[in-house]
């Protein structure tokens, strides 16, 4: 490999080459080894790390995500970091079950095989791949398509089907006034049977296996995607544990999959799906209303779990950011809480 530079994580004491040019984020992306990361666009500060030895030349980042007297004490990101010697870093906040559990980032070529309307403002998606990729349930890919006039469009999506489905992938999508992606497959930009390029997987927040205490899983909006296709993952695997599905929603029409889901816990008795809608005006509901963090909260504390089991909320940044001191005063430790974040994207950035 000419000009690779070999890089060392510790304290895990895992190496690995970094070729020239290449981000140390995309090099250990590429040979299997799930370093953290989130937006990999250096706004968001996940793969922010100590460099002990070497040196890096860092693309362009938001000093949001790593500031200036960070910078000074040796801080950088590896999602733009470019290595111009071999280099050793201490991680920060490094998962010893993602490293083991990590998967190799590959493209794949693919096609739209399916497009529908789920909501007036959430679209399905499935892609057919040429070959078949691995994945956890709850992890994303960036898929790239060019519309009808020619223009290339990249964007991140989870996967809401299961990892056993390994060449139809499914994605739930929300239809953002400015979003480019839904917008062009509305219109008929990108239709049924355009070539996609798939890349993937990526993201942390992906089903633990085998732990203690009940499942809670919070959705609102397209992080129906990532909790459908753990929700899924978990039942088929078998283990008993109760389930408690918190999705949030305005109104009754917000709503979809409630015939699949009822179809779920049918077999399920362990499940227990709880919708929460913030605006219901005269319709008939006699659910829960209000946020979905406030009936997550009152259902907690009915339930004195008091930090037992496992959390993976999945949605827009204000129902992560009302969640958290939620969980945190319900007695949850960092690691035992699995969050994604969705933000829009109105440029190239990938939405996610």
């Amino acid at each position: 490999m000419t000009g690779a530079h070999t890089v060392r994580l510790e304290p895990v004491g895992v190496e690995f080459e970094v070729e020239h040019g290449e981000t140390v984020l995309n090099a250990a992306f590429r040979q299997g080894i799930a370093l953290p990361h989130g937006c990999k666009e250096g706004q968001c500060s996940a793969c922010k790390c100590v460099l002990l030895e070497g040196e890096v030349d860092m693309l362009k980042y938001s000093t949001f995500a790593l500031n200036d007297m960070e910078k000074d004490s040796g801080h950088v990101l590896l999602c733009r970091s470019i290595a111009y010697s071999d280099m050793q870093v201490e991680l920060l906040n490094y998962d010893e079950e993602v490293l083991a559990k990590s998967i190799a980032v590959k493209s794949f070529k693919g096609r739209i095989s399916k497009f529908e309307h789920l909501t007036h403002d959430i679209r399905g998606i499935e892609i057919e791949l040429g070959s078949p990729i691995k994945f956890w349930a709850g992890q994303y890919v960036d898929i790239t398509v060019t519309t009808q006039k020619g223009e290339t469009i990249t964007r991140s999506f989870s996967m809401a089907n299961t990892p056993d489905q390994t060449q139809k992938l499914s994605f739930i999508i929300k239809k953002y006034p400015e979003g480019k992606f839904s917008g062009e497959l509305d219109s008929g930009g990108i239709r049924v049977g355009a070539e996609v390029t798939v890349v993937g997987p990526y993201g942390t927040c992906f089903r633990r296996e085998e732990r203690q205490g009940p499942l809670i899983l919070v959705g609102a909006g397209s992080g129906m995607s990532p909790v459908w296709s753990i929700l899924n993952d978990h039942l088929k695997s078998g283990e008993k544990r109760d389930v408690y599905f918190f999705y949030g929603a305005r109104t009754p029409s917000d709503l979809f999959y409630l015939d699949r889901i009822a179809e779920l816990a049918g077999g399920h008795p362990e499940l227990n799906f709880i919708p929460v809608l913030s605006h219901v005006n005269g319709e008939a509901w006699d659910g829960e209303r209000g946020f979905v963090h406030q009936s997550v909260d009152a259902k907690l504390k009915q339930l004195a779990v008091d930090g037992q089991g496992d959390v993976y909320a999945c949605g827009p940044p204000p129902m992560i950011d009302a969640l958290q001191p939620v969980l945190f005063m319900n007695g949850f430790e960092t690691e035992r809480i699995f969050f994604d974040r969705f933000t829009t994207s109105s440029s190239a950035t990938p939405a996610h």
